[in-house]
């Protein structure tokens, strides 16, 4: 079966005014994927998200123009193969490092979708997993910065929707952010686990005044304190507090995964499946964090695509963490674009998509209904 298309087609959805939701990172006003469509010559179609990496345009441009005539007429069920010939053609040498990890994503989540519909089976099959439900916390663009009875309140709805994990966002100022977490655990009590992700808005000074009220409450990770590439402050920090660090989302390929391995810091690996590589890469990294007896906690990204994605990779191997549920109230992308409600059930746990591949159909109206919108997505 051969690759004879590849179709790539960043989307964007304009959140309503003052919706959007303000962390470390930055205030969110739009939503940004990179949608990336393989067709083979025996008419199955395979679909997958690229992460938007804060330049939609320039992801989509790097698969149309690079990565997309490297790989056709190759074998659309020969996965390793593909992966290798982008990363050997493109990443390895005089590439752009993560951006090509994200484009290689989109193309390797997409193979996979050619790879489940042609077996007929869920691509959890194809990994030797079974059908089986994962425990669900609140994350997304959820709960951000704003007054602390506000941010209680938010947080209580989640837990009454069923979930019982949900994930504040940090970053503001250690006073700030310590007020919110204090406020949020005396508002659920002691069962419900509170996460933390700070997007990297952090130095070691600001954490050291923090991490004491995490340990009080209990916090059960704190995301992303530092950029990914700081390692010396995640080291210093691991030995701050209890509190496990938790790190992986902006992290690339299995060589970086190794890195942070072999560091011995990060407690907590998050890869995302649309920026590390891909299914294939990330079942080696499974592999090696499997070796540590560490689990996997996958990142969700922007669409229903990745949603699906990590699922059906969560219930393939066997050091299985949380799924991160996209709690966040104006998300089209999730349930219009792929038709899939993604929803928890009444004890806080998600099930994969059954169908075939990835499980999800892609409504290509709604992706002519919302092309790209130059500009960030933060600001």
């Amino acid at each position: 079966m051969k690759i004879v298309d590849v179709t790539v087609l960043p989307i964007s959805y304009r959140l309503p005014e003052g919706s959007g939701a303000t962390m470390g990172v930055g205030r969110m006003v739009k939503r940004d994927a990179v949608l990336v469509k393989i067709q083979t010559d025996e008419g199955i179609i395979g679909w997958g998200e690229a992460h938007h990496g804060r330049s939609p345009g320039a992801i989509a441009k790097l698969i149309d123009t690079t990565l997309k005539p490297m790989i056709l007429g190759m074998d659309a069920l020969d996965t390793n193969a593909v992966w290798l010939r982008l990363y050997k053609g493109h990443f390895a040498t005089h590439g752009f490092g993560a951006g090509t990890a994200i484009a290689m994503s989109g193309i390797d989540l997409a193979l996979w979708d050619v790879r489940g519909k042609a077996a007929g089976w869920p691509i959890y099959r194809l990994l030797g997993g079974g059908a089986r439900s994962h425990r669900a916390y609140a994350g997304g663009i959820t709960l951000g910065f704003q007054a602390p009875d506000s941010l209680a309140e938010e947080a209580k709805g989640y837990v009454e929707m069923g979930f019982s994990a949900l994930k504040l966002r940090l970053g503001d100022t250690p006073e700030r952010d310590a007020a919110r977490v204090r406020a949020v655990r005396k508002a659920l009590g002691e069962d419900v686990a509170i996460l933390t992700d700070v997007n990297a808005a952090y130095g070691l000074d600001e954490i050291r005044m923090l991490m004491p009220v995490l340990d009080d409450c209990r916090v059960g990770w704190l995301e992303e304190p530092f950029p990914p590439h700081d390692t010396y402050s995640y080291r210093k920090a691991a030995a701050l507090g209890r509190t496990p660090l938790a790190a992986g989302e902006n992290h690339y390929t299995r060589f970086e995964f190794a890195e942070l391995l072999r560091d011995d810091a990060i407690s907590v690996l998050q890869p995302d499946l649309s920026k590390t590589g891909g299914i294939t890469e990330t079942l080696r990294i499974a592999g090696m964090a499997s070796a540590r007896k560490q689990k996997l906690y996958p990142h969700t990204s922007m669409t229903g695509l990745n949603m699906a994605a990590s699922l059906h990779l969560l219930n393939g191997i066997e050091n299985a963490g949380l799924f991160e549920a996209d709690a966040t109230r104006i998300n089209p992308f999730r349930v219009e674009l792929t038709g899939h409600s993604f929803e928890i059930n009444a004890v806080g746990e998600i099930r994969a998509p059954d169908g075939p591949g990835l499980g999800v159909e892609i409504d290509e109206d709604f992706v002519r209904r919302h092309p790209l919108i130059e500009g960030p997505c933060y600001v």
